[in-house]
């Protein structure tokens, strides 16, 4: 798909301030000086870059709330650091192969020292909101370390449920089934909690954050069914993760609880049975039938659909929580972002 100047603006905006975002995580990360093989480790998954679409996030509503440029550089630090937690824990649960076009951490270095540093990644990031004491003072730090707190909860819970799913081998979900677990599993530490934060931030706890639930929520899941649609038909070497690996790991995709309720009863029999196996005994012709089924029986288009109609509630809700901001580069980025969420490679 083409990309629009909206989504080229979006690009830039995170490319500006995710440089902010990686720089300030550095110096957290360099003040280690002990055990420097470990930190090294640390530092994997945060060298390799990645968008920072939460860093920016948060910057930018900050920013578009009247906030100093970097007030919210801590909250969006910290951000970054669990999320690169979250990474680490989440492609050792899910046995993947390939993060940011490099081997995962875990086939690097084994399970426990992927695991350590996963842990090592979400402790480093409580580290900033701590120092968002000096800076913003305690009565706005505390609240912020509410905001992570809730955010950590929820993202967890979203988490245990997927997993659920796949270990207990369920098969019989819905679209609802699906949207709740992004809600929680995405929605809340990639597009709500920065917002909430930035809110917080920008008027100083002075604003009903309850405002930017729905807006974070469509946004977010758009974010979360175009992801899962790059892993079936994105570029390889711009995706930067394994191809076709949510059929590997078995994820309970939206492209995959449409084909289990599509498919016929002989069919929808097999992919069960392929679902219940564990990864390593899947097979490559296995993983090709269920990707081939999924253009058979629309599931591919279906999931597209559903995103475009969310990225369209986003546009609607932006407009109602956001119309009383004043106009400027970052009211103009978020506006953008449903767009560039559908447009995105």
């Amino acid at each position: 798909m083409p990309t629009t100047a909206t989504s080229a603006r979006v690009r830039e905006t995170l490319e500006e301030y995710g440089a902010a975002a990686r720089a300030r995580m550095r110096e957290y990360l360099r003040d280690r000086q002990s055990h420097h093989a470990f930190y090294e480790l640390v530092s994997d998954y945060p060298e390799r870059g990645g968008r920072s679409l939460r860093a920016s996030l948060c910057l930018a509503t900050a920013r578009a709330f009247g906030a100093e440029p970097t007030a919210a550089l801590n909250s969006a630090v910290a951000l970054e650091l669990l999320h690169n937690a979250f990474l680490v824990h989440d492609d050792l649960e899910d046995e993947s192969e390939e993060r940011r076009g490099r081997p995962t951490l875990h086939l690097r270095h084994g399970a426990p020292l992927a695991i350590n540093a996963g842990d090592a990644l979400a402790v480093l990031s409580l580290r900033p909101l701590i120092d968002n004491v000096g800076t913003l003072g305690s009565r706005l730090a505390l609240r912020i370390l509410e905001e992570a707190e809730r955010m950590a909860r929820e993202s967890v819970e979203g988490q245990a449920l997927e997993l659920w799913w796949r270990q207990h081998h369920v098969i019989d979900l819905g679209e609802a089934d699906y949207l709740r677990m992004v809600l929680k599993k995405t929605c809340w530490y990639t597009t709500i909690y920065p917002m909430r934060v930035g809110a917080l931030i920008g008027t100083r706890d002075g604003v009903e954050l309850d405002g930017y639930l729905h807006f974070g929520f469509f946004v977010g899941a758009a974010f979360q069914i175009q992801d899962d649609l790059l892993n079936l038909v994105g570029d390889e070497a711009s995706y930067g993760k394994e191809r076709d690996g949510d059929i590997w790991e078995g994820k309970r995709t939206l492209m995959l609880i449409h084909l289990l309720n599509a498919m016929e009863p002989e069919a929808r029999a097999r992919l069960a049975r392929v679902l219940e196996r564990p990864r390593v005994e899947r097979t490559r012709e296995e993983v090709q039938w269920v990707r081939e089924q999924m253009d058979r029986y629309g599931s591919i288009d279906y999931a597209r659909q559903v995103a475009h109609g969310l990225a369209g509630a986003a546009l609607h809700e932006f407009a109602l929580a956001f119309a009383d901001v004043p106009d400027s580069p970052d009211k103009d980025f978020l506006a953008a972002l449903p767009t560039w969420v559908i447009e995105r490679a």
